[in-house]
């Protein structure tokens, strides 16, 4: 077993592949700007997509490219509430109307929960 050891080899962290004869892919550096002014550059592909945003690997800040053209601003639909999606169904006297038939619901008695309703006074004889 002594024998097939490999012994002075730093198996996993060192590679025997020699690089000659072995082209790298066309590279390119990107510049980025922090809005604190910092800047960093990426080193990516030629044929990559270059995003707009890039974070910046020892501050964390989001760069924008250098030279870079606006984002297209994004159409925001407005925000629809739940009193907004109710308008959509009822109208306001309709929602009035369906409310006091529900506290006189309640008040009598015939629903929600016990400790609510208003008790009838018993009569002693």
């Amino acid at each position: 077993m002594a024998e097939r050891a490999l012994r002075g080899a730093r198996l996993g962290s060192q590679s025997f592949e020699d690089e000659r004869g072995v082209e790298m892919a066309p590279r390119q550096q990107v510049e980025y700007v922090c809005p604190d002014g910092h800047t960093f550059t990426v080193t990516m592909a030629d044929e990559a997509e270059i995003p707009l945003e890039w974070e910046d690997p020892k501050t964390g800040q989001m760069g924008r490219l250098v030279d870079g053209a606006e984002p297209e601003a994004k159409e925001e639909k407005p925000v629809r509430t739940h009193w907004d999606m109710l308008l959509e169904r009822r109208s306001v006297d309709e929602l009035e109307e369906i409310l006091a038939e529900r506290l006189d619901l309640l008040r009598g008695g015939e629903i929600g929960p016990p400790h609510l309703h208003r008790g009838k006074k018993k009569a002693s004889a």
